[in-house]
């Protein structure tokens, strides 16, 4: 239950009482609410879809708890702390990081000006992701991504969209902060411009990355690299799905400064990540020597493969 404590304190009542009332093997595989005016509240997980109930996460549709005017503004309200105008940087984003990691996104109607998003108002739907960390789920994976003489390697890891690459990617930077099921300890800068590998909120990690992360939040990722390149130090450059060209630029200067860097992206498999010209030539280069394929197949995070730049399997 202690991803849920924080969260639990944003929720109307009788949504907490709703949810409370679930088994908590069901409570403890929940990824996403998913909360619309008008509609039934949803949640998604390990288990699939869920509806929320009287009775707790069901799924008997007929049973189900509708989301009300009133309910959608108390969220509003605590997710904003009665205050909707001192989250207005956030909401140009369209998310909002909260207390314990927890990622919550917002759709409403946009406010242009000058053709950019300047904040949503009319907000009715909201998509609150849990932070949840799986401690000591890359032990199995962190001695493939080093050479025989002890080397880091750059690494791209791959898998469709909750395929478990951030969750995995936050626990290798745990453990290389650390120096946990690697030669030594390492220096780091994760550049976090969705604010979920580190979650923080108000400029603190809300997950455990270690002693010797340093964190650009919500900072886009080619330009924090740069920022960290020049005044972090790092050993290793951490970042989250790649995949526009300016972030391959930084990626390549990077390594171009002897700094491994770790990566997800989007994807199922080598051609598939082929097929995005951001990508190709990046890959085509061996920017990266390891490539971790992972897939739901048993649960999200399933390693199903680790190739290096000639595409040898070097792992399961």
């Amino acid at each position: 239950m202690k991803p849920w404590d924080s969260l639990l304190a944003l929720l109307p009542e009788e949504w907490r009482d709703c949810l409370l009332r679930s088994p908590r093997t069901i409570l403890a595989q929940v990824q996403e609410l998913r909360v619309r005016q008008g509609q039934p509240v949803l949640a998604y997980g390990v288990f699939g879809e869920r509806v929320l109930t009287a009775a707790g996460l069901s799924t008997e549709w007929n049973r189900m708890v509708v989301a009300q005017p009133e309910q959608i503004k108390h969220l509003l309200a605590t997710i904003s702390q009665n205050s909707i105008y001192a989250l207005e940087a956030e909401l140009r984003s369209g998310y909002v990081t909260m207390t314990g990691g927890h990622r919550i996104g917002l759709s409403g109607r946009a406010v242009t000006e000058n053709g950019r998003v300047r904040t949503l108002k009319y907000i009715s739907s909201f998509n609150i992701r849990l932070a949840r960390q799986v401690v000591g789920c890359a032990s199995t994976l962190l001695p493939a991504l080093f050479t025989a003489d002890g080397q880091l390697c750059s690494t791209l890891l791959v898998a469709p969209p909750q395929g478990g690459k951030t969750t995995m990617l936050r626990d290798l930077v745990r453990s290389l902060s650390w120096g946990t099921d690697c030669p030594r300890p390492y220096k780091l800068v994760v550049v976090d411009e969705r604010s979920e590998l580190a979650a923080c909120y108000q400029g603190v990690p809300q997950l455990d990355i270690g002693p010797r992360a340093d964190v650009l939040d919500a900072c886009p990722k080619a330009e924090g690299m740069m920022m960290a390149l020049r005044s972090l130090s790092p050993e290793v450059l951490v970042t989250d799905e790649i995949g526009r060209r300016e972030d391959a630029e930084a990626i390549e200067e990077a390594l171009h400064c002897g700094v491994a860097v770790l990566a997800t992206a989007h994807g199922s498999s080598w051609e598939e990540l082929l097929r995005r010209p951001a990508l190709k030539d990046l890959l085509l280069r061996g920017s990266f020597t390891r490539f971790v394929l992972l897939s739901t197949r048993h649960g999200p995070g399933t390693i199903e493969a680790v190739l290096d730049d000639k595409q040898r399997s070097v792992g399961r």
